[in-house]
C-alpha cells in the first residue's frame, strides 16, 4: 500500500495530484484533464484505502498476463502504467482479454475502486479499456469492457466462466473516449451480486448488472486489445 503523507523526512512534499494539476496547466492540457481529476478527487471517501496504487513505487505488487506489454511512464508530475502494445503473447484459454494486470495478494468482496485512464490510440468501435474483479484464476472472473460502442462484445459486464466471455448487461450506451483522462468507479456487492460502473459522471452509473457466480476475488485493470495508460488507483472496503 503507498504512503499517501504530504510529509517526508521532516519537509513538505506537495501531494501528487497537486504537483500533476501544476503540469497540465504548463503543459496546456488544463481542461479536460481538471475534469477527470475533480471528479476522481471528490468521489474518493474520506477514508483510508484497503488498497492504494500511484506506480511511484514500481510494479512488483502486480501479476502480468505479460510484462513485456506494459511499461512505467514517467512524465512530469507523475509516474503511470501503460499498455504499450495491442498484440500480446499472452493466449487465454478461452476467449477473454489479452492484457491483464493483477493485484497480487489481495481479495475484496464488498468493495468500489476508482481510478484514472487514457486512452493512448484510437482504434474505433472497440476502444477500451478493462477493469477485472471477483478474479479467481485464468477461467473464472468478472471484467466491465468499456468499450467506444457497444455491442455484445463491446461496452458491457462481462463474465469469464470457463468459457468464452459473455455479457451480463445489454448496455447501449456509448463510452466518449478520447486522448484526455477520465475517471472510474467500480462498485460491488458480494451477497447482492451488484455490479455498477461509473465513467466520468461518479454520480450516475453507465453501466448495472447483477451476478453471484464468484465471490470473493482479486481485481486489476487492463484492456480486451486496446493501449491504455492509468494512475491513481484507490480500492475501499464497503
Amino acid at each position: 500500500m503507498q504512503n499517501n503523507s504530504y510529509v517526508v523526512n521532516g519537509q513538505f512534499e506537495a501531494p501528487k495530484r497537486f504537483t500533476r494539476l501544476f503540469a497540465y496547466c504548463v503543459l496546456g492540457l488544463f481542461p479536460t484533464a481538471l475534469l477527470a481529476q475533480l471528479a476522481y478527487s471528490e468521489d474518493s471517501p474520506k477514508r483510508t484505502p484497503l488498497f492504494q496504487e500511484n506506480f511511484e513505487s514500481g510494479i512488483s505488487g502486480w501479476e502480468l498476463m505479460d510484462p513485456d506489454t506494459w511499461n512505467l511512464k514517467k512524465s512530469v508530475g507523475s509516474t503511470t502504467f501503460e499498455i504499450v502494445s495491442r498484440e500480446s503473447a499472452y493466449q487465454p484459454k478461452v476467449r477473454s482479454p489479452l492484457h491483464m494486470a493483477i493485484v497480487k495478494d489481495v481479495e475484496v468482496g464488498d468493495f468500489s475502486m476508482t481510478f484514472r485512464v487514457r486512452s493512448t490510440k484510437d482504434t474505433g468501435a472497440h476502444r477500451d479499456c478493462c477493469v477485472f474483479f471477483g478474479y479467481q484464476d485464468p477461467t473464472h472472473f468478472y471484467y466491465v469492457h468499456l468499450g467506444a460502442k457497444p455491442d455484445p462484445a463491446s461496452g458491457q459486464i462481462m463474465i469469464v466462466n470457463d468459457a468464452p466471455r459473455r455479457p451480463l448487461t445489454t448496455n447501449e450506451k456509448l463510452i466518449p473516449w478520447d486522448d484526455q483522462w477520465h475517471a472510474v468507479k467500480l462498485e460491488r456487492n458480494v451477497k447482492s451480486g451488484s455490479v455498477a460502473i461509473f465513467f466520468d459522471n461518479m454520480g450516475h452509473p453507465i453501466m448495472e448488472a447483477n451476478d453471484t457466480t464468484f465471490g470473493r476475488g482479486r481485481f486489476g485493470i487492463g484492456s480486451f486489445d486496446d493501449m491504455n495508460e492509468f494512475d491513481d488507483i484507490n480500492v475501499f472496503a464497503k
